[in-house]
């Protein structure tokens, strides 16, 4: 799930609505609402976020200080000028990534990716030698082969990599990938996702590299380990 800010909320509403033709969640605050919304989300709602997007607002440079006290997610901050002094005070205040506009979402998205990759160290795109997943829209591969997924259970997957060190409840997963306020769909098609794609996973691998407890959630535990409790 992504989270964008901005004080003009038709931009706001234009970049949520062009991540979710993306197939990713997102939310959309001006940015008192930003402000209100933080301070009260519940620590797992949190967690669901992938990244924060920051339009040009008053006090944009006293968000990441906020931000880094709840999450390590990204945070790119969307410039209207080309200014060498507000990209450093940008920086300084501990934004991620500055991006001039205008710029596609999927732009957005590959930054996002990039600055979770060079955070997270030695979480490459390649989870595995046989499975590799990079994080930029591209389908996974399994021994070098292609494998197209769903967008649904290819942004589950990537997110259950991107948290392999810790499990995750369905509502987790779910908030990530419909967002917090989706109403209209149950967290019950988490369920059937994950069913499908570690039977995908399953006949390609041999092996059952996402571990579902009940009433505990799921976790990304790798080949390695899959076979090891086989």
């Amino acid at each position: 799930m992504y989270v964008v800010v901005d004080n003009r909320q038709d931009v706001a509403a234009g970049y949520t609505a062009s991540l979710n033709n993306e197939g990713i969640a997102s939310l959309g605050f001006q940015p008192g609402e930003f402000h209100e919304w933080f301070r009260a989300v519940a620590p797992s709602d949190i967690e669901a976020v992938q990244s924060f997007v920051l339009g040009d607002f008053e006090g944009r440079s006293a968000c990441p200080e906020m931000i880094r006290n709840r999450t390590q997610a990204p945070i790119i901050a969307l410039s209207e000028i080309r200014s060498l002094e507000q990209t450093l005070e940008l920086f300084t205040a501990g934004i991620d990534d500055v991006v001039r506009k205008p710029v596609h979402v999927k732009e957005i998205i590959a930054r996002s990716d990039a600055v979770w990759r060079r955070v997270n160290r030695g979480e490459r795109g390649a989870t595995s030698e046989r499975l590799k997943i990079h994080f930029d829209g591209r389908d996974i591969e399994i021994d070098d082969e292609p494998l197209t997924l769903p967008r649904r259970e290819r942004r589950i997957l990537e997110f259950l990599v991107k948290n392999k060190h810790r499990r995750l409840t369905k509502t987790q997963i779910f908030n990530s990938v419909y967002g917090i306020f989706d109403e209209n769909v149950d967290e019950i098609v988490v369920e059937g996702h994950i069913s499908k794609l570690r039977k995908k996973l399953r006949l390609r691998l041999g092996c059952d590299v996402i571990d579902a407890k009940r009433y505990l959630g799921y976790q990304f535990v790798g080949e390695r380990q899959a076979a090891q409790a086989a």
